[in-house]
C-alpha cells in the first residue's frame, strides 16, 4: 500500500510548498508588492485563516462525496487558487487568492490522514499518517529553499504556477494508485462528525496545538529578514538555513510518528519543552552562522514531531467523526500559524527588533507544555482500543 501513500503524499508536498514558500520568500513579495515586512506578513496570516474556515466547513459539506474522487477535488480546488496567485494583478487580490488557496488545506489532510490509516494496520495508523505527511516536510528540504535561492533569478509569481502544476500531477497519482475506500471507511453525516466532537480529550488536543505550535510560526514567518539582518546571511545563506529546517521537519516527522505510537504523552512533554529551550538559545546565539543553522535544525525537529502525535490522539479520540477530527488538526495547526505570524509581526512593528519573535515563540512552546499536562491527564482518563472495522487492507 505505498503507492497511494506516495500519491497523496505529493499533494503534501504542494501544499506545504505552498504554505511554507512565502515565509522564505517573504522580503521578495513585500518589494515586489511595495508594501512592509509586516504587511506582506499578512499573506502568511490570511493562508492560515483560509485553512481554519476550510477545514471543518469543507469536511462537513462533503461527507456524503467518496473519499476518492473527494481527494481530487480537493486537488483542483488547491491548483485553480494557487494559480490565481501567480496571476493576481495587486496586493489585495493577492491576499484574497491566498485565503482561498487555504480553504481545501485541511480538508485534503483530514481526508488523506483517514484513507492512509484505512490502508494499514491499527497499530501501524500513525506511521501511515506520517507517511502522507512525509510530503509536506519534504516540501520544505527542496521547495522552499529552492524557492528562496532562485527568486532572485526568476518572478516570485513562477513558484506558484509550479505549485498549480504539481497539484495536477497529485490529481493523475490519486486517481491511478488510491483504491476505493467505501466500505472500510465508515459512512457519516454532518451531525454525527460534530456529536463526535463532544470529548475533552479532542477539544484539548486541538487547543495544545494551537498554543503549541504558534512557538515555531512566530520565529519562522519571520527567519529570511531575521538571518539577513542579524546572522548576516545572503541569498544562499538563507537557503542552506531553509534546507536545515526542512531536513529537521522531516527527521521529525519520522520520529514522531515513532513516538505516537509508542510513547505519545512522554514525547509530547519533550517535545514542546524542546522547541521553548531551542527557541531560547537562538536568541542569543543567532549572530552566529554556526549556531543559527543548528537551532534552525533542531527547532524544526521537536515542532514537527509533535504533529503525529498530536494528529493520532485525534484519530484515537474521535472514531466516529475521523475525517472532521483530523482536519480539524490542520485547522489548529494554522491557527497557530496565524497567531505565531501575527503576535511576531506585533512586536517587530513596536520596534523590538528582529530577534524578539523568538521570546514570542518560546512563550506559546511553554504555553503548549502546560496545556499538555492537561491532555494526558484527558488521555488516561478515556483510553482508546483498536476499531477493527477502520482496517481496509494489511
Amino acid at each position: 500500500m505505498r503507492l497511494p501513500l506516495f500519491a497523496m503524499s505529493i499533494g503534501a508536498f504542494a501544499i506545504g510548498t505552498a504554505e511554507f514558500v512565502v515565509m522564505g520568500i517573504l522580503p521578495t513579495i513585500a518589494a515586489s508588492e511595495r508594501v512592509s515586512l509586516e504587511s506582506a506578513g499578512h499573506l502568511v496570516t490570511f493562508y492560515a485563516v483560509g485553512v481554519v474556515v476550510g477545514a471543518p466547513l469543507l469536511t462537513l459539506a462533503t461527507t456524503k462525496i467518496p473519499r476518492k474522487p473527494l481527494l481530487i477535488g480537493f486537488m483542483a480546488f488547491f491548483a485553480a487558487a494557487n494559480l490565481a496567485t501567480a496571476l493576481a494583478p495587486n496586493f489585495e487580490v493577492l491576499l484574497a487568492s491566498r485565503f482561498i488557496a487555504g480553504l481545501p488545506h485541511g480538508a485534503y489532510f483530514g481526508v488523506a490522514a483517514v484513507v492512509g490509516s484505512s490502508l494499514v494496520p491499527f497499530e501501524r495508523r500513525a506511521r501511515a499518517v506520517a507517511t502522507v505527511f512525509f510530503g509536506l516536510t519534504v516540501a520544505t528540504v527542496v521547495g522552499v529553499p529552492l524557492s528562496a535561492f532562485v527568486v532572485d533569478q526568476v518572478s516570485w509569481r513562477l513558484v506558484f504556477v509550479a505549485i498549480a502544476v504539481i497539484g495536477v500531477i497529485t490529481m493523475l497519482a490519486v486517481a491511478a494508485t488510491v483504491p476505493d475506500t467505501r466500505g472500510a471507511i465508515p459512512q457519516s453525516n454532518p451531525a454525527a462528525e460534530v456529536r463526535a466532537l463532544n470529548s475533552k480529550r479532542v477539544v484539548l488536543t486541538l487547543v495544545t496545538g494551537m498554543v503549541g505550535f504558534g512557538g515555531m510560526f512566530a520565529c519562522y514567518t519571520y527567519l529570511t529578514p531575521l538571518l539577513e539582518g542579524v546572522t548576516g546571511f545572503g541569498s544562499a545563506g538563507v537557503a542552506i538555513a531553509l534546507v536545515a529546517f526542512g531536513v529537521g521537519l522531516t527527521a521529525g516527522n519520522g520520529a514522531g510518528g515513532q513516538l505516537a505510537d509508542r510513547r505519545p504523552v512522554s514525547g509530547m512533554y519533550t517535545c514542546f519543552a524542546a522547541i521553548a529551550v531551542i527557541l531560547l538559545v537562538m536568541y542569543f546565539t543567532v549572530a552566529s552562522p554556526v549556531m543559527a543553522v543548528l537551532c534552525v535544525f533542531a527547532m524544526a525537529f521537536a515542532s514537527s514531531a509533535v504533529s503525529p502525535i498530536l494528529a493520532r490522539m485525534l484519530l484515537d479520540s474521535a472514531q466516529d467523526a475521523p475525517s472532521l477530527a483530523s482536519s480539524l488538526h490542520h485547522s489548529a495547526f494554522n491557527l497557530a500559524n496565524a497567531n505565531g505570524a501575527w503576535l511576531g509581526g506585533l512586536v517587530l512593528g513596536a520596534g523590538f527588533g528582529l530577534t524578539a519573535p523568538m521570546l514570542i515563540g518560546a512563550a506559546l512552546a511553554l504555553a503548549g507544555l502546560v496545556l499538555s499536562f492537561s491532555l494526558a491527564k484527558a488521555v488516561r482518563e478515556a483510553p482508546v482500543e483498536a476499531p477493527r472495522e477502520l482496517v481496509l487492507a494489511h
